[in-house]
């Protein structure tokens, strides 16, 4: 067990002993009307259960599958959308509620300074039934990076996950490239995730082609079992995803999480 799992261990006990001391405490029966005590205390507990958000999942091991995924089942008729999570967090939520609309689910790789910067867009996330991972904390060459650097960058965005969700997020994907090295991969593993994220669909919407040119890349290559590689932050994005998702729809390809793609 790794450093970072005892911690999810740990917050997950912390998180049941809290539960206990504001389920059960309440004042003498005495000092209420007679059945009123009962009802004070499953009220409140109540309430506290609906301000304690559940941790979010956390990383599974898929067997079969190797260290680094591109792409899921190819005889299946669903589809990973996947989105570097940093910029602007209006675009972001704009890009969550045209998936939402449209009943898909993405999968997000949060930049570690971005929920510094955005703590709430954790939330959003995971209330939207998205899939929320780690994208590391600067979003600098990973790859490039000496091996304590790397580790500070994976276990960084992996601890600010933790703190806001209860979890270290469900996916890695390293930055600035669409590969993990083999030292990161290891690094990854060490850090809690069994599976390193890739793609096989690269959008290109970094590059602020327009949005009828993200649609005409993305339809030209995503076929069942796709991960393609998306960004927030980018208006294009933002108004390629609506005909993006319709197109997916006509097709028969359904948009998922990662995890359900590859479930």
């Amino acid at each position: 067990m790794t450093s970072t799992e005892r911690r999810v261990v740990l917050f997950g006990g912390a998180g049941v002993v809290a539960g206990g001391v504001f389920g059960s405490g309440c004042a003498p029966a005495a000092e209420h009307p007679s059945g009123s005590a009962s009802a004070a205390s499953s009220a409140s507990a109540t309430r506290h259960a609906a301000a304690v958000p559940r941790a979010a999942p956390a990383p599974r091991r898929f067997p079969g599958l190797p260290a680094q995924v591109d792409h899921g089942p190819r005889d299946r008729p669903r589809v990973a959308l996947t989105f570097h999570g940093q910029g602007d967090p209006g675009l972001a939520r704009t890009l969550l509620s045209a998936a939402e609309k449209h009943g898909a689910r993405v999968t997000v790789l949060a930049v570690g300074s971005w929920l510094d910067a955005h703590p709430e867009m954790a939330r959003r996330i995971l209330d939207g039934g998205h899939d929320l991972g780690n994208h590391t904390q600067r979003h600098i060459d990973i790859n490039a990076m000496s091996e304590a650097d790397a580790r500070a960058e994976i276990t960084g965005c992996a601890d600010r996950l933790h703190r806001l969700t209860g979890s270290i997020g469900t996916w890695f994907r390293p930055s600035r490239a669409a590969r993990a090295s083999p030292l990161v991969a290891r690094l990854a593993g060490g850090a809690g995730y069994p599976h390193v994220l890739s793609y096989d669909v690269d959008s290109l919407d970094y590059t602020s082609p327009g949005a009828d040119a993200v649609t005409r890349t993305i339809l030209g290559q995503v076929r069942a079992g796709s991960v393609v590689s998306l960004h927030f932050g980018y208006p294009d994005t933002a108004a390629a995803l609506p005909a993006v998702l319709t197109e997916l729809d006509r097709r028969g390809l359904s948009a998922v999480t990662t995890t359900e793609l590859l479930s």
